[in-house]
């Protein structure tokens, strides 16, 4: 607490809000004065607040849980105390990892579960490294969930109507809520690295520079809240939906990952400037595995409008070189920067929860010596689609799959899944304006 008391007595700081991230990637936790967070350390929160779903509600099955539903321990992790840019008062943030009575981290927090996937790396002198690209899209403001979402209107007065991918000028119409953005993440130290415009209208596209996976996790969490909030300070919103409109292409959250040794030395790029066994083996482990953790990387009932019919979504678990079409893309690099791209993730997936998916995945193909299927040197999109079409369907992956099950947590894999059932089965609770239009007089 010495480092995060320095800190804010440095910048007169009144507020803090203590933050832990939820199972969907939102910001839980407790804003309290600044003397009150110094004085006590800590503070307290119920485990339940894991199990809340996106509707909150709670499911079903709440067996994982203590039912006396005790508190966790919360205790702030120095690294991530960062001004709150937006706040009227000089106010922090700071993300917090969960503990219980005997001083363990508490399994079924998502940033638990990700320091669980990276304790087996650190237990083989391997380090991964990770650089996640974000996109989203900027929508009017939808007040009324009935009607659809609309692109909003830029400077020039009109809405995008055509597709404007990497179109210099189509970012400049949005000019004034991207320099608050880039204002906004200076302040809060997130190394946001390229802005482009993607194909869909108003759809962006945020680049982070690579880095340790709980830095550029946290990095994601924090960027999400400050996006909608550039958005909100211009009278828009900003979404994270993977697939917001059925006429435009879906967000994805590209996930860039490598591993290196203790010395810093890239474990995928051979010293001829080829690929290494274990990285065959790595990526063998994503295309046996990512069936298992679809559910993690596509959380969200909406996640599948985007794997199963969105423009530019993988349909497979196909790998190649320079290859878009792959779930699996190697970018062209030298052996320094050997890396894989994982294609799968929607922009609405957990940060936490994704990066701990993709690389439990590539860890038990190395452990497992798995060999990759051959190298994709045409267009994946000519073979059939072998993901899970649905969330229901995800979910009973991930809970039959007992290695993934060893490596997430057998307790948090329970937990994610009766809240995401709960949600699926909320969600088909819902008449829609097309079974009305359709069924209604038809049937």
């Amino acid at each position: 607490m010495d480092r995060i008391k320095s800190w804010m007595d440095a910048n007169r700081i009144t507020e803090v809000e203590c933050l832990i991230p939820d199972f969907t990637g939102n910001a839980r936790g407790k804003i309290i004065p600044a003397s009150k967070f110094l004085r006590e350390g800590g503070l307290r929160l119920p485990e339940v607040i894991f199990i809340q779903t996106v509707t909150g509600d709670y499911p079903d099955d709440d067996s994982m849980v203590d039912p006396l539903e005790r508190d966790m321990l919360l205790y702030p992790d120095p690294n991530t105390i960062r001004f709150v840019p937006w706040a009227a008062e000089p106010t922090a943030q700071v993300i917090h990892d969960c503990f219980d009575a005997t001083g363990q981290l508490v399994d079924i927090a998502p940033r638990s579960v990700l320091r669980r996937v990276l304790s087996c790396y650190q237990q083989e002198g391997w380090k991964p490294v990770v650089a996640p690209e974000l996109e989203f899209y900027l929508i009017k403001r939808n007040e009324d969930a009935d009607y659809p979402l609309e692109p909003p209107i830029g400077r020039n007065g009109r809405p995008e109507t055509a597709r404007q991918s990497f179109s210099i000028d189509a970012v400049n119409e949005f000019d004034p809520i991207f320099e608050d953005m880039y204002d906004y993440c200076e302040a809060q130290e997130l190394e946001v690295d390229t802005l482009v415009h993607e194909s869909g209208a108003a759809q962006m596209e945020i680049n982070f520079l690579h880095g340790d996976a709980i830095d550029l996790a946290d990095q994601v969490f924090l960027f999400k809240r400050t996006m909608r909030e550039a958005a909100h300070k211009h009278g828009i919103y900003a979404t994270f939906m993977a697939k917001p409109m059925s006429h435009e292409p879906g967000s994805a959250m590209h996930i860039h990952q490598s591993l290196e040794d203790g010395d810093g030395m890239n474990l995928f790029g051979s010293a001829d400037g080829g690929n290494t066994q274990m990285f065959m083996h790595f990526i063998a482990g994503l295309q046996k595995y990512t069936p298992a953790v679809t559910a993690l990387l596509a959380p969200n009932v909406n996640s599948y409008r985007r794997l199963t019919f969105g423009e530019s979504a993988p349909r497979n678990v196909q790998w190649g070189t320079e290859n878009r079409t792959c779930g699996l893309r190697i970018p062209f690099a030298d052996t320094a920067a050997r890396r894989v791209e994982n294609r799968f993730a929607g922009a609405d997936a957990n940060p936490y929860l994704a990066i701990a998916a993709t690389l439990a995945c590539g860890y038990l193909g190395i452990k497992e010596q798995l060999e990759p299927l051959p190298e994709m040197k045409s267009s994946a999109y000519d073979l059939p689609y072998s993901l899970p079409r649905t969330l229901e369907e995800a979910l009973t992956h991930l809970e039959q799959c007992e290695p993934i099950k060893e490596m997430l947590g057998e307790r948090f894999v329970r937990a994610f899944v009766a809240v995401k059932r709960k949600e699926y089965e909320t969600y088909f609770g819902v008449i829609s304006s097309w079974e009305r239009e359709f069924l209604l007089l038809n049937v």
